[in-house]
């Protein structure tokens, strides 16, 4: 196996299908003009949009609302030297309608913080881009 033919694209459909497996992704944002990661449990809403769950009182929500930010899941082996990554970036924005928030309460993600409020952060999947890496079985 040559190095081209262990690493490929990913297409957009199937990028969203392994978002779909993973619970856990990073939120990559600006916080005071520096980039910042934070390690985040999600979902994906019927419109393949990535869904967050956080507190109000979160630094993360006044940080990204109305900006755009990146998202990015993973899945790696490294015994095999195999897996995939996907990034989706787009504008996120605070669900601030009632209905929504009540359906995305019973459907959306549950943070695994605990939390007495809860707000959905919803970004918007303007560009999904993803690749896979296929074991080299210690060739480079």
């Amino acid at each position: 196996m040559s190095q081209n033919d262990a690493f490929r694209a990913i297409d957009r459909q199937d990028c969203l299908r392994l978002l779909a497996k993973v619970p856990v992704g990073r939120v990559v944002y600006t916080r005071h003009a520096l980039p910042a990661v934070l390690p985040i449990n999600f979902s994906l809403d019927t419109d393949s949009s990535v869904l967050l769950s956080t507190s109000p009182d979160s630094d993360l929500v006044r940080a990204i609302d109305g900006v755009v930010v990146a998202f990015e899941a993973d899945e790696f082996d490294a015994a095999t030297r195999s897996g995939w990554s996907v990034v989706v970036t787009g504008r996120a924005t605070v669900v601030t309608d009632p209905a929504e928030h009540d359906r995305l309460r019973e459907t959306g993600p549950t943070s695994w913080m605990p939390q007495r409020e809860t707000v959905f952060v919803r970004i918007a999947s303007e560009m999904v881009t993803g690749r896979e890496l296929r074991g080299t079985h210690g060739r480079l």
